[in-house]
């Protein structure tokens, strides 16, 4: 990143994109805490794995983070920060956002954004408020110079 790359926008992915790693955690504990209190075998293994989902998706929800400046879009890596992929704001040709109707309950969505270069699109999935960062997104599109 160059002195004059400002970062206009940066997150992770929404925890609402994993909201089945929850819901099965959360049934997997409720089954052990069951398993608990009538005193059965088994208990501790319910609960380890419903811990383990829940470990499970705040290590996915760091692995990617995504990224806005004012002369690329990019996902990088939350773990070392080395860029995963990224594309110019002047080489966007078209950005997409993609929402089932779950997705639309829980505010989150995928944005494809493609280049003109026909390279292999940047899929930024689980962003939250994902119709504005897709107006942020072509709005700093148009203020950039193009290719």
């Amino acid at each position: 990143m160059s002195a004059d790359d400002r970062v206009r926008w940066e997150a992770y992915p929404s925890w609402n994109q994993f909201a089945w790693l929850f819901l099965f955690g959360l049934m997997a504990g409720s089954r052990g805490l069951r398993l608990l209190r009538l005193e059965e075998d088994g208990w501790g293994s319910w609960l380890g794995g419903a811990a383990g989902l829940l470990i499970c998706a705040a290590g996915l929800r760091r692995w990617a983070r995504y990224r806005l400046t004012s002369t690329h879009v990019a996902m990088r890596n939350g773990y070392t920060g080395g860029d995963i992929q990224s594309i110019a704001l002047g080489d966007i040709a078209e950005i997409t956002l993609t929402q089932g109707p779950l997705a639309q309950f829980f505010d989150i969505g995928t944005l494809s954004v493609r280049s003109v270069s026909g390279a292999p699109p940047l899929i930024l999935r689980g962003i939250g408020g994902p119709q504005r960062i897709k107006t942020h997104i072509e709005t700093a599109r148009r203020s950039a110079p193009g290719p």
